[in-house]
């Protein structure tokens, strides 16, 4: 946490301060002051020496007011980065270039010091090279332009989860995007200790071509500091790459809260509506494009986070905060019927910066919205038609696969209001999800934390998706859904989940879900898109304990009458013994595969795993195995019996 210090006079930071000496010719003296007012010399050393290697014309010091944050708006549509030719007031519209369009792992690493060990299965190298590579690449690379420093925070202000940020980029796109994704932070600069730790980054789109788009993709670098808490990227745009203190930063904090004793994921929060007016406020882990954000964002229950979320155990109890306050979200499949509240917000006058669409007769457009695209218009490749064929030969699509917006969480009519609590809320319950064709029914619960935490969430397998830079279709284990940003070794995060929970008064109740669970033998999905919301409904009641559960080997189920009551009640819609047997029966040698694949790649790929994952795993093979010799293998749930 930040701790709160008296103001010092300007004279008082100048004196003896050589970065603010090396600064000063740099800015101009409005821009000069704003800086000198911070106390911190680790926040003059980290501009300076930034604005000494990649030499920008000039640096622009933004303190969070209105004019300045309208005024990086204006700068990122008069330089080019983004367009605002779209009829609905508000909207924006920014391409990245044909190879910068999802987070790329490759070009993603560690750094890590001779010495220091990181699971091999995290992509990593060795600090010194990795230091000299990217400040190769960022060498005078801001010449000409202007650096822009943003101050922001992570988590509510004066609070136990704050941690402050400075973004140094020389995007205006970025910066803006910053605007709708963050906090204002300068004020809490101005009031920090000087020792207080920092999350860094620095950030060039580098070499731009025509379009004011990253030009050179091969020079891609995004490479993550934990010994300094520095985030360094170039040659790139996108804002999964560019903009630090998203997935980047969650890598810090990763290794913050290890050493602190909290959590940082990759998790949604809703506040999901009971009996009588309660309100329980529900966490959630799935993979990019795996259900996240339209579980968060269901119809008549509130949005906390879509994202990330930071947990403490504050006084017994698991608080959770987002520590961001807007969203960085898919595009794809969003439409008036499946997600209506979403497609309503996009479709309506708020600020809001459509990135990698198609853009035709003044519309954003995307891939399953709806209704028929136009058959050209300009997108991420420049003019587009049906049938343009890429440099790859492959036909490129109307809009991305990974299209997105950015958007305000405060701009949307279910934005939860104890969002910027500085004690955050009490979570009730925690569920993974991820695209599990196979094994897992729509919806179970954990015997216990340690339970739910590794069958569910240390277990979580997923398809890889388009948000991700690599093929597609390729079945992977993402623990917690997690695992591209876990900077510790695996071991030793899964330790510190168990621990966490156990020093809890009360624990969430831990769930599993899978909303794509399809049939073995003509591979149509079990569930519809908005069943979803009957399984969050079931869910709440549960941690209430107002309904009761089916025990199988895989977890606790739900009972079809109380099904049935919550399809009814939910969606209006009458669900079938049929339906209920085909979705919750227990498909064992699917399951007991997903365990030694699970099991396996613990064993294999990841050094001292705790020996609880073997050992609940193998208890789960037990009661499956069980089962089986009793009723074969693929039980309908009518065959167990009731807790």
């Amino acid at each position: 946490m930040y701790t709160l210090k008296k103001k010092v006079s300007v004279s008082e930071a100048v004196e003896d301060n050589k970065y603010l000496v090396m600064l000063k010719r740099r800015m101009s003296y409005e821009n000069y002051m704003k800086l000198c007012a911070i106390p911190s010399v680790e926040v003059h050393r980290f501009i300076a020496e930034a604005a000494e290697l990649c030499n920008p014309r000039e640096i622009f010091i933004c303190s969070d007011t209105p004019d300045e944050i309208a005024y990086i708006k204006h700068m990122a549509i008069a330089s080019g980065e983004e367009c605002a030719a779209l009829a609905t007031p508000g909207h924006t519209f920014h391409f990245d270039g044909i190879y910068d369009q999802g987070r790329d792992r490759q070009a993603t690493k560690f750094l890590v010091p001779k010495g220091d060990y990181l699971d091999p299965s995290l992509n990593q190298i060795d600090r010194d090279e990795g230091l000299r590579e990217i400040f190769e690449l960022l060498k005078e690379a801001m010449t000409g332009r202007t650096m822009i420093v943003r101050f922001l925070i992570l988590g509510p202000p004066r609070s136990v989860f704050t941690i402050p940020c400075i973004e140094c980029t020389d995007s205006w796109y970025v910066a803006h995007s910053a605007s709708l994704l963050y906090r204002s932070g300068y004020e809490t600069f101005l009031e920090m200790s000087p020792e207080a730790e920092i999350f860094k980054t620095l950030h060039s789109s580098g070499k731009l071509d025509e379009r004011m788009i990253s030009a050179e993709p091969e020079k891609k670098r995004i490479y993550i500091d934990y010994i300094t808490n520095t985030i360094y990227s170039v040659n790139t745009q996108y804002a999964g790459n560019s903009l630090g203190f998203k997935k980047l930063a969650l890598r810090l904090a990763i290794r913050k809260a290890h050493r602190e004793g909290w959590l940082a994921e990759h998790f949604m929060v809703m506040g999901v509506k009971g009996p009588g007016g309660r309100k329980t406020y529900i966490a959630g882990a799935f993979p990019s494009a795996c259900g996240k954000t339209s579980t968060a964002m269901l119809p008549g229950e509130t949005i906390l986070a879509d994202d990330i979320v930071y947990l403490r155990n504050i006084n017994g109890i698991c608080r959770a905060v987002n520590p961001e306050i807007g969203i960085f979200g898919i595009l794809k499949d969003v439409n008036p019927q499946d997600d209506p509240l979403i497609y309503q917000v996009l479709t309506s006058p708020n600020e809001i910066i459509f990135s990698n669409v198609l853009v035709k007769d003044a519309k954003p457009w995307w891939l399953g919205m709806g209704c028929d695209l136009p058959n050209e218009g300009i997108n991420f490749s420049g003019k587009w038609w049906k049938g343009k064929i890429g440099v790859d030969g492959k036909e490129i699509p109307p809009a991305s696969e990974n299209a997105r917006y950015t958007i305000s969480i405060r701009a949307l009519p279910n934005c939860d209001p104890n969002i910027d609590d500085p004690l955050g809320v009490e979570i009730g319950a925690i569920l993974y999800g991820g695209r599990d064709y196979r094994a897992y029914v729509p919806v179970q619960q954990g015997y216990s934390w340690e339970h739910g935490i590794i069958a569910y969430g240390a277990s979580l397998e997923t398809e890889t998706t388009f948000a991700i830079t690599e093929e597609q279709g390729k079945y992977e284990i993402n623990v917690m859904s997690n695992q591209d940003f876990i900077s510790i070794p695996l071991g030793q995060y899964i330790k510190n989940y168990l621990e966490f929970g156990r020093r809890l008064r009360k624990p969430p109740l831990v769930f599993g879900v899978n909303y794509f669970l399809r049939d073995l033998k003509t591979g149509a999905f079990l569930n519809s898109r908005r069943d979803k919301h009957v399984w969050i409904k079931w869910i709440e009641l549960r941690v209430h304990g107002d309904v009761k559960a089916i025990k199988t080997p895989t977890g606790l189920i739900p009972r079809y009458e109380d099904l049935a009551k919550l399809f009814n009640q939910v969606l209006c819609k009458d669900y079938n013994f049929e339906d209920y047997k085909r979705q919750f029966t227990i498909r064992v040698p699917e399951n007991l595969r997903k365990i030694e694949r699970v099991k396996s790649f613990w064993r294999n790929k990841v050094s001292s795993a705790p020996e609880e994952i073997f050992r609940i795993l193998d208890e789960q093979a037990e009661r499956l195995i069980k089962a089986r010799d009793r009723f074969g293998d693929y039980i309908p749930p009518d065959k167990f019996e009731e807790e």
